[in-house]
This record gives structure tokens, C-alpha cells and sequence, in this order.
């Protein structure tokens, strides 16, 4: 056996390979459906004629049910002339390759769903159905929840602009109904000079709970924090730049503060299932009569043991000669702000996702969406919908890493 060298041909000509980096893709055109929602109470529309006229300038392709943004008072005119087409029927909205919705997928609409769709929604998960989460990914839908949503600085956008909304929102009506005309005590909230302040308990110094803090003391009243979370207080006095009455949940302190109160504020939130009932039946006969009470976290329970969940058409119910404002979703209440809330994430989203050639392609260089994202082509990527559902789980990371 021969143990010279080896044999290499003169003929032969060697050259280095230039390095394979990862090449940006094209842009694409996005193709937009958003549909008239049918759900209870539901007045919010995801995208406002402005970012639809941003998204047509841009090349996208945007459908709209016809009265779609009603609820809101943006009319299919004032889409039109922004550059998005007005569909009359349902079906031509859903065979949009990527659905905008402003409430979740409901059960008449799973026919409509096409195959390998895309859709970004509220997820609710409350009231979410397994049969509903089953069709999804036998369809092989890729779904993007409002609620888990994230952006650069690690927070949710679209839930602390709702929570914003809302606890503003909160100290509105509960004047509203303090006044005489609503059978409430015919007080004036806040109060005037010479006279004490009205009484504000807030329960909850989530983000909710903050900006109920803040519109009571804009107005003049006086306001108690309860919160079992130390943190949430100290932010909470950090936010707010003022030394607040702040305390933990104590059943006896609570029930003392109520008593003598003229709103009370039910802004617990909850990380999962139901949110703690704090005040009991028992606390609530002892407030004064014409007293009001707004339980916020009413979709998730709600922490007064008397709330009863109530509608925008009739709002209130009377439970010891207290009022119960129990609306949930109040940001709908004020869909035209809530709906430019909205939609002040999504168009950005949506250049991102054009600019990128897709949402898969998206997700795999903006770390933060992946939270969102609960269903990658039919694949469930959401650890809490699995456990809750009893369904597969897939880790999203690995799905990504599988499509490059």
C-alpha cells in the first residue's frame, strides 16, 4: 500500500465559500380582515380609520365588515376613505390571511376560519372553551392573545391601557351615581371648601387601583388603599409621589373604613382563576345607604361577595341600599378611547410584521411577541390553556428553531 501523498489533480481549482449569514427577508403585503363583533357588550374596534390609512399607505390590504366600527361611531365612511375595503358579509372578511379581532374567536365564527390563518384577539380566558381551542389547532391557526402580548420593556401595553382607562373611568361613575338624580347620597365627589372631603376606598393598588387613586385625589377626595401586596403599595406611593393611607387587607381594619365610606372600589387582580372575595355580605349591610360601589375585577368574579355582573344598559343593582355598578369590560363603556388605545399597538405591530415578510418570521428575531403567541400552526404554545385544558403543550422556542 502506497504511503505517499495523496494524488491531487492540477485541474482541479479550490475556492473559499463566502460566509452564509442570515438575510433579511422581503416585505410582504398583508392581507387584513377585521369583523364586526357580536359579543356581549363588546363596542371596541382593534384598528381606528388613521392606522387603517397608515397600513394602506404602507401597501397592506385591509377588509372591514360592514358597521364594524359603530360601536366606537367610526363609520364604514370614514374607513373607506382611509383605504380599506367594506365587505357586507362576514364570510368575505374571514378569508383574510390575518384577522384583527377586538373580542375572542366565538363559536359562529369557527366555520368561517380558514387554514393556516392568523389571528391577533383577547384571549378572556374565563369564558375561553375547549371546543373552540380544539378547532383552532386542527385548523392550524396561529393565534396572538391582547393579554400576554408584551412589548420592548417587558410590559403588557394593551392591558395597562385598558387598566388605565378603567381606573380613570371608575372615579367618573362613581360621581355619576353619588349624585341625586341616581338615588345616590347627593353628594358632590371630592367636595368643596368648607365641607369634608368625600371618602374613596380602593381595594387593589394594581394599575387599575392607581389611576382610580389618582382621579379621586385630582378631584379632591379623600382615599384609602388596601392592598395584601407590600410591593404594589410601594410602587404605588412611588407612583404617585405622595404619602398615601395605604394598609393590608384586615378584615376588621376594612370593615371599619367601609362604614363610614362613599365609594368603594373593587380593583383586586388575579393571576389566575378567581379573584378573592374581600368583602363580605356582612361589610356591605353595614355601609351607609347611597353609598357606591364599582367592583372592576367583576369579570373575574369580583371581591365583593354581593356583585352581580350587570350590563351597560342597566348598569346598577341595589343590594342594603347600595349601589353596585358590576359592568364588566368598562373600557368598551368608552370605546372610542379604548379602541385608539388599541389600535396605538397593533399598527405598529402590524408594520413589523409586514416589514418582517410574516409573523412567523417576526417572532423569530422579536423575543417579546413569543409571550403573546398561544397557538403556532396548531401547535397549543401556552402552558396555562394546556394545564387548564388538559391539552398538548409544545414549547414555542423549539417551534421557531424547527421552521429556520
Amino acid at each position: 500500500m502506497s504511503s505517499g501523498k495523496p494524488f491531487v489533480s492540477s485541474s482541479i481549482s479550490y475556492e473559499t465559500l463566502e460566509e452564509t449569514l442570515d438575510v433579511k427577508p422581503q416585505t410582504s403585503s398583508l392581507f387584513v380582515g377585521i369583523p364586526r363583533e357580536a359579543a356581549f357588550q363588546e363596542n371596541r374596534i382593534a384598528l381606528t380609520p388613521d392606522a387603517v390609512a397608515v397600513l394602506s399607505s404602507n401597501g397592506h390590504r385591509v377588509v372591514l365588515e360592514t358597521r364594524a366600527g359603530e360601536g366606537a361611531h367610526f363609520s364604514d365612511k370614514d374607513y373607506s376613505e382611509a383605504g380599506a375595503k367594506i365587505a357586507y358579509e362576514k364570510k368575505e372578511v374571514f378569508e383574510c390571511d390575518l384577522l384583527i379581532k377586538s373580542a375572542p374567536v366565538s363559536d359562529h365564527e369557527l366555520e368561517h376560519l380558514k387554514v393556516n390563518q392568523t389571528i391577533i384577539s383577547p384571549i378572556h380566558l374565563p369564558v375561553m372553551k375547549t371546543h373552540i381551542l380544539e378547532k383552532m389547532m386542527e385548523k392550524r391557526i396561529t393565534a396572538l392573545s391582547f393579554e400576554n402580548l408584551k412589548d420592548d420593556s417587558g410590559h403588557n401595553p394593551i392591558v395597562r391601557s385598558m387598566s388605565e382607562i378603567a381606573g380613570s373611568a371608575v372615579m367618573l361613575i362613581a360621581g355619576q351615581y353619588l349624585g341625586s338624580a341616581n338615588s345616590g347620597k347627593g353628594v358632590l365627589l371630592g367636595g368643596i371648601s368648607g365641607i369634608p372631603p368625600t371618602k374613596v376606598i380602593i381595594i387593589g393598588a394594581g394599575i387599575v387601583g392607581e389611576y382610580a387613586a389618582r382621579t379621586a385625589l385630582a378631584v379632591g377626595a379623600s382615599v384609602k388603599i388596601f392592598d395584601n401586596n407590600i410591593y404594589k403599595l410601594k410602587r404605588l406611593q412611588n407612583n404617585m409621589g405622595a404619602r398615601l393611607w395605604t394598609s393590608v387587607i384586615e378584615p376588621k381594619i376594612l370593615a371599619k373604613q367601609l362604614k363610614t365610606c362613599d365609594v368603594a372600589v373593587g380593583a383586586l387582580s388575579s393571576s389566575g382563576g378567581r379573584t378573592p372575595i374581600v368583602v363580605t355580605e356582612e361589610m356591605v349591610s353595614q355601609m351607609r345607604p347611597g353609598s357606591v360601589v364599582v367592583d372592576v375585577s367583576i369579570d373575574r368574579g369580583g371581591c365583593f361577595e354581593t356583585s352581580e355582573i350587570t350590563s351597560h344598559e342597566k348598569p346598577v343593582i341595589h343590594k342594603y341600599g347600595v349601589i353596585h355598578y358590576c359592568v364588566p369590560n368598562i373600557p368598551s363603556g368608552f370605546a372610542r378611547t379604548a379602541s385608539q388605545a388599541v389600535s396605538n399597538v397593533l399598527m405598529p405591530l402590524l408594520l413589523e410584521i409586514g416589514d418582517e415578510g410574516g409573523l412567523e418570521k417576526l417572532v423569530w428575531h422579536k423575543f417579546n411577541i413569543r409571550t403573546g403567541i398561544y397557538l403556532f400552526k396548531g401547535a397549543l404554545t401556552n402552558i396555562h390553556l394546556s394545564q387548564r385544558f388538559n391539552l398538548k403543550y409544545t414549547d414555542l422556542n423549539l417551534l421557531i428553531a424547527s421552521q429556520r
